[in-house]
C-alpha cells in the first residue's frame, strides 16, 4: 500500500517541490491550496488537488476521507512585511488555519504532522550565530510570532493528543518557482530585475546576512523526515552567513552582467544577522548544495520561465 500524505500549500514555492518528491517516491498525495499565492501550474499532475482555504471547517471531512499517514503543513501567509501591515489577517491564516488543521487531524485520528516553521523570524535578534534549535525564540514580527504560536499548539497536541510532529525551521529558501513579485525572496527579485535590465534595490547597507538554502534540499529533508519519522525541531539551513552584498555579486557574476545596485533606506524590523546552526540536521546524513550551484539552477529556471 502506498503511503498517503496531505500537503497543504502544495501549489506554493516550497510545497510544490515537496509534493514532487513525495510523488517520485511513490506516495499518494492530496494537495490542499487556496491558490492565493500558489499557482496551479506548480502542482504535480499525479497529485490530487482540492482548492480550499485551511480555515474552512470542511477540511475535517477531507482529512477524515483521505485518511493520510502524514499531514505536511506548508500553507501559510508567508510575507513577513504583510504580517506587519495586516497582523490580524496573518494570525487568522497562520494560527487559526493551523489549529483548524490540527483539530481536523485529531478528529480523523491522524497524528503525524510536518510543520513548516521559520528559522530567521522565530529567533529574532540573537547573539548566538549560527543559532541552534535550543535558542530561546524571540520573534520580532507578527509572522514570526504566529509561527511560534503554531509550534506551541503543535507541542500541546503532541503532549495531550499523542501527535508525532516534525517542526522544520527554514532559513531563507530560494530556487525555481519562487515568486519574484509576491513574497520576500531576495534572490528571485534580484534575478528577475537583472533579466529585465533593471537595477536591483538593496535596503540598508547590504551587510545584513541570511542563511540561503536551496528549495530542493529543503524538499529532500521533508521526504527524509516523513520516511524515517524524524521527530522534533530541525533547523533547515546551511550554517553559512551570506551578506546581501555578497549575494548580489554572486548573482551578477553568475549572470555575466556588471550592474550596480541602488541602495535605499533599511526596512524597519528586519534582522541584521540570521544564520542557522545545522549540527542536528547534518547528523541525519542530509546535505545541501553550495549557494553558487543552487544559484546557477535558479537563474537557469528564471531565464526559461520569467
Amino acid at each position: 500500500m502506498a503511503k498517503k500524505v496531505i500537503v497543504t500549500g502544495g501549489a506554493g514555492f516550497i510545497g510544490s517541490h515537496v509534493v514532487d518528491l513525495y510523488i517520485e517516491s511513490g506516495w499518494d498525495v492530496l494537495v490542499i491550496d487556496d491558490l492565493s499565492t500558489g499557482r496551479i501550474e506548480n502542482i504535480n499532475k499525479k497529485a490530487d488537488f482540492l482548492k480550499m482555504d485551511i480555515r474552512d471547517k470542511k477540511i475535517f471531512e477531507v482529512i477524515k476521507k483521505f485518511s493520510p499517514d502524514i499531514v505536511n503543513h506548508h500553507a501559510a501567509q508567508i510575507n513577513l512585511r504583510k504580517s506587519v501591515d495586516e497582523p490580524i489577517y496573518d494570525a487568522e491564516v497562520n494560527i487559526v488555519g493551523t489549529v483548524n488543521i490540527l483539530e481536523g487531524m485529531r478528529h480523523a485520528g491522524v497524528s503525524r504532522i510536518i510543520f513548516a516553521s521559520t528559522g530567521g523570524a522565530i529567533y529574532g535578534e540573537t547573539d548566538l550565530i549560527p543559532t541552534p534549535e535550543s535558542a530561546v525564540p524571540s520573534p520580532l514580527s507578527p509572522y514570526g510570532i504566529a509561527k511560534r504560536a503554531c509550534e506551541l499548539y503543535i507541542d500541546y497536541y503532541s503532549k495531550v493528543w499523542g501527535f508525532r510532529p516534525t517542526i522544520l525551521r527554514y532559513g531563507n529558501v530560494y530556487g525555481p518557482r519562487q515568486d519574484p513579485y509576491g513574497e520576500a525572496g531576495v534572490i528571485a527579485i534580484f534575478i528577475s530585475k537583472i533579466l529585465k535590465g533593471e537595477r536591483p534595490v538593496i535596503f540598508g547597507d547590504g551587510n545584513q546576512t541570511r542563511d540561503y538554502v536551496f528549495v530542493k534540499d529543503v524538499a529532500s529533508f521533508n521526504l527524509m523526515a516523513s520516511e524515517r519519522e524524524l521527530l522534533g525541531i530541525y533547523n533547515v539551513g546551511t550554517g553559512i552567513e551570506t551578506s546581501v552584498n555578497t549575494l548580489f555579486s554572486l548573482i551578477s557574476k553568475s549572470m555575466n552582467v556588471s550592474v550596480s545596485p541602488i541602495y535605499d533606506s533599511p526596512r524597519p524590523g528586519e534582522l541584521r544577522r540570521s544564520c542557522l546552526k545545522i549540527d542536528k540536521i547534518k547528523s541525519t546524513g542530509w546535505n545541501f548544495l553550495p549557494l553558487e550551484e543552487g544559484l546557477k539552477d535558479t537563474i537557469e529556471w528564471f531565464r526559461l520561465n520569467l
